[in-house]
């Protein structure tokens, strides 16, 4: 049994480490340095024992500032950004392949320019995601693509970018609508506030919402 816990504990190491998600990875290094301290604990191995321990504190500490910090707006800003600037351009060129995994079907928003909404979501300066839409009415609009790079999808930055007081509401935007092909995040859409509407998901920003 001692052997299994060995092993298991740096099969977690090595699968943990395979993480491209900051909180998954650091919860899974925690479990792994866990198991390890109970198994050099367990042959006498006192300096790797000790080691493990110090690894699971640390792991420990990242994980409750990153749960604290997940719905913090002193963390994350929004930034809005022209749909036709390079950068943003850049940001979908280079994640292709990765949007059209998670959102299949999305492509450019139609209307002109002027109809069209592009919101960028940093953390500590780094961009985490965008949000890209087009309107559909006066203060309607459409949601066509709510994509979050790799590292930080364990959490819900677009949150920022629908809140009653956010990015939407202050272009006048009172209602956004997430169509159909959506559905398969209807988790998160729920997460962030919205709601089934007909064969929509809709978000009615109310400035003085809870």
């Amino acid at each position: 049994m001692t052997d299994v816990l060995g092993w298991a504990g740096s099969a977690l190491l090595v699968y943990s480490l395979l993480q491209g998600r900051v909180l998954r990875f650091r919860l899974l290094n925690l479990a792994a340095a866990a198991v390890l301290v109970v198994f050099n604990a367990a042959v006498a191995v006192w300096p790797m024992a000790a080691v493990n321990a110090v690894i699971a504190v640390i792991n420990a500490v990242h994980v409750t500032r990153l749960l604290r910090s997940r719905h913090d707006d002193r963390r994350y800003e929004v930034v809005p950004i022209g749909p036709q600037e390079p950068y943003l351009q850049h940001l979908l060129d280079r994640h292709r392949r990765d949007i059209e995994r998670y959102n299949p079907g999305a492509g450019p928003a139609p209307g002109t320019p002027g109809e069209r909404l592009a919101f960028l979501v940093l953390s500590e300066g780094a961009t985490v995601g965008m949000v890209l839409a087009h309107r559909t009415g006066p203060d309607e609009v459409q949601v066509d693509l709510d994509y979050v790079l790799p590292p930080y999808r364990d959490f819900t930055p677009g949150e920022f970018v629908y809140r009653a007081d956010g990015a939407f509401a202050r272009q006048g935007v009172r209602r956004l609508v997430a169509p159909p092909r959506m559905r398969e995040a209807e988790r998160y859409l729920a997460d962030v506030g919205f709601r089934p509407h007909g064969d929509d998901l809709v978000l009615d920003l109310v400035l003085d919402r809870a």
